[in-house]
């Protein structure tokens, strides 16, 4: 399991290999957005949580294991859809709604009082 959160996502999202750079800085700046809007749901630290380099882990933002995947497929598909969203509108639907579930399900994590 890759533990840094802008490498794994680099290779998750169209396999750009972990020494590439020439992306980082869009890629970063859409992490932490997805960041933002987990911080707005309850998720994550209290003071906010961005990276600025690969340097930084999974771990790092969330120690709850139960809800590190859910942050993960939440971030790395909201990073898709505004980094390298699809050509087909169809499909741009579909992982829209897929965030929108995403955000419901950490949303209520959260709401019931199932984090740490």
């Amino acid at each position: 399991m890759i533990e840094s959160i802008l490498t794994s996502v680099k290779i998750c999202l169209c396999g750009i290999p972990e020494n590439d750079e020439a992306f980082d800085e869009n890629l970063i700046m859409f992490i932490n957005s997805a960041f933002g809007t987990l911080y707005q749901i309850g998720i994550g630290p209290k003071e906010g949580y961005s990276i600025s380099s690969k340097a930084d882990k999974w771990s790092d933002f969330i120690s709850d294991v139960r809800l590190q995947s859910l942050v993960k497929d939440y971030i790395i598909t909201y990073t898709k859809v505004y980094f390298c969203p699809p050509e087909s509108g169809f499909v741009l639907t579909s992982l829209e709604k897929q965030l929108d579930e995403k955000v419901w399900r950490l949303r209520v994590f959260g709401e019931e009082g199932q984090l740490d």
